[in-house]
């Protein structure tokens, strides 16, 4: 079991996880395309895919990536995050938990995934000094080869150093970064990162 919970359920205010869900709610009602992230996943797998959204939230990507015709698993630590993805986007599987103790085979999920997601500052949330036990445990329900892409602001506590230092010590290593979901180049003026991890 993880000795400390999660920074988004430490760091956060109370109602903060409802205000999450209203505000991606009002976005779609706006017309935005909160679609970014899934187009990026959706051009590197194949149709069909098997993909794990890990700190889905509410579900926009998995449930893009599940309108895309791909079979879609998202599993987040905030349980009211996970109803509100029940609610608002039915088909992809919803499940609760804790990405540094995730074990989807005890869970009756066996097979593993063509790709994992985690957007949305997803790794700047984790408990503290979890980062490589996060991407270790992500790795482990990867196919061979398989992208594990990580996007997260890098003017927070999660330096970029830190987090390759955390992708190296999970044994993985970066395949390409880029300064966001659109497919910028990355600098190191960059304050957003994107990279897709494989394993080591």
């Amino acid at each position: 079991m993880a000795t400390t919970p999660p920074r988004w359920i430490t760091d956060t205010d109370p109602g903060h996880s409802e205000w999450y869900i209203e505000r991606f709610r009002a976005m779609a009602a706006d017309g935005d395309d909160l679609d970014g992230e899934a187009r990026f996943i959706d051009a590197m797998v194949p149709r069909g895919a098997r993909i794990l959204d890990a700190g889905c939230g509410p579900g926009r990507v998995g449930a893009a990536l599940h309108a895309a015709g791909h079979r879609v698993v998202g599993v987040d630590v905030d349980p009211t995050l996970i109803a509100a993805a029940e609610t608002d986007h039915p088909g992809p599987t919803w499940l609760v938990g804790d990405l540094a103790e995730l074990d989807l085979p005890a869970r009756g999920i066996d097979e593993k995934f063509d790709a994992i997601v985690c957007a949305g500052n997803v790794l700047v949330f984790v408990a503290p000094d979890t980062e490589a036990q996060v991407l270790r445990r992500l790795a482990a329900h990867l196919n061979d080869d398989a992208p594990l892409v990580v996007g997260f602001h890098t003017n927070r506590h999660l330096t970029l150093a830190d987090f390759d230092d955390a992708v190296a010590e999970a044994g993985l290593r970066v395949d390409l970064r880029l300064a966001s979901w659109d497919i910028r180049p990355w600098t190191p003026e960059s304050d957003w990162a994107v990279s897709i991890l494989r394993r080591a």
